[in-house]
């Protein structure tokens, strides 16, 4: 949002992302890599393990 300084995410850039939200873009095709020591454990509540390690990139 360029109003409040923030000009956007680019390639290489970490962010934060719910479960869910993961979840929903992995249905969609399009789920970002993940770093699993940076992920709760809470997250396999909604996500199976399997696919998290599928896209898991090293911290």
């Amino acid at each position: 949002m360029p109003a409040f300084g923030f000009p956007g995410l680019k390639s290489g850039d970490r962010w934060c992302l719910c479960a869910s939200r993961w979840q929903e873009a992995l249905d969609a095709g399009v789920a970002p890599p993940v770093v699993l020591e940076s992920t709760h454990v809470r997250a396999l509540e909604v996500v199976d393990l399997d696919q998290l390690q599928q896209y898991a990139v090293q911290g």
